[in-house]
């Protein structure tokens, strides 16, 4: 069930998730969260999206969880820097949460699910917290269905290398199309199943994503995990590094990401 988590905390993957928002990375979620909602998100990361929803809701709460104190306290200094009073931060492992059953409204989970061993019992206790009528919200990457142009050989090289890391991690880059499925083997039945994209066109996302990418390729836990297995070697990385900065600067560079999303609504206590 353990599984490493392949990004690790480099301050180049930070740049990445710290752009991440509830708007560009859940608003399959967001129409459907009140005012009054107890919240539990897993996998909080340096808690963008956390914020994010405590500001949304107000007369609620917000629980924000990683699985390491470290990795906490990223969330932690988003919140406190953004002066938001309702959130609190647990250490907790998603395959088994400290809660009683019925505790939160909204279970919420970003880029979570391709990280873990098990996705189905993640899933079946995230549900288990969750009260009745609340729900049940993942959103997940699929590597394998990532696009861009122009074709430079070094980001197909990229994205085998990616692939290969994370599942010799433990766990499965292409979680996105998978969710639905985990979800039906998790005993959810009412699920609505979706996906959106974040798409990298213009020249300064460019330059950010792929300078980013550029960055994470050599000095990353990735990077650290590819060398450490044999994966791949310091040339084969600084050739990838190349890639990227070859995309970035193309005029006509362009790059999509899907992501599979799913909201799994908990069926009201039987009477």
């Amino acid at each position: 069930m353990d599984a490493v988590y392949t990004h690790g905390h480099h301050e180049s993957v930070l740049r990445s998730h710290r752009w991440r928002t509830a708007a560009n990375s859940a608003a399959y979620l967001l129409p459907h969260l009140k005012p009054h909602m107890k919240i539990l998100d897993v996998g909080s990361g340096p808690g963008t999206i956390t914020a994010d929803l405590a500001a949304l809701v107000p007369d609620g709460h917000v629980t924000a969880s990683e699985v390491t104190a470290d990795a906490l306290d990223l969330a932690r200094a988003e919140v406190t820097a953004r002066g938001l009073p309702n959130v609190d931060f647990a250490v907790a492992d998603v395959h088994a949460l400290a809660y009683p059953d019925d505790t939160f409204c909204v279970v919420h989970a970003h880029q979570v699910l391709q990280h873990v061993g098990d996705p189905v019992r993640a899933l079946r206790e995230m549900g288990r917290v969750t009260k009745p009528r609340g729900f049940v919200a993942a959103r997940d990457s699929d590597y394998s269905a990532f696009t861009w142009w122009p074709r430079i050989p070094a980001l197909d090289e990229w994205l085998a290398l990616y692939q290969r890391v994370a599942r010799g991690n433990g766990g499965e880059p292409d979680a996105g199309r998978r969710l639905l499925s985990w979800a039906r083997q998790a005993g959810f039945e009412d699920v609505t199943a979706t996906s959106s994209t974040w798409c990298f066109a213009t020249p300064e996302d460019r330059a950010w994503w792929g300078g980013m990418w550029a960055e994470r390729v050599l000095s990353s836990a990735m990077a650290e995990r590819a060398l450490a297995t044999g994966a791949a070697t310091e040339t084969d990385l600084r050739r990838i590094s190349d890639g990227w900065r070859e995309w970035a600067a193309a005029e006509d560079g362009w790059l999509s990401i899907l992501h599979g999303e799913i909201l799994c609504r908990i069926p009201a206590t039987a009477t």
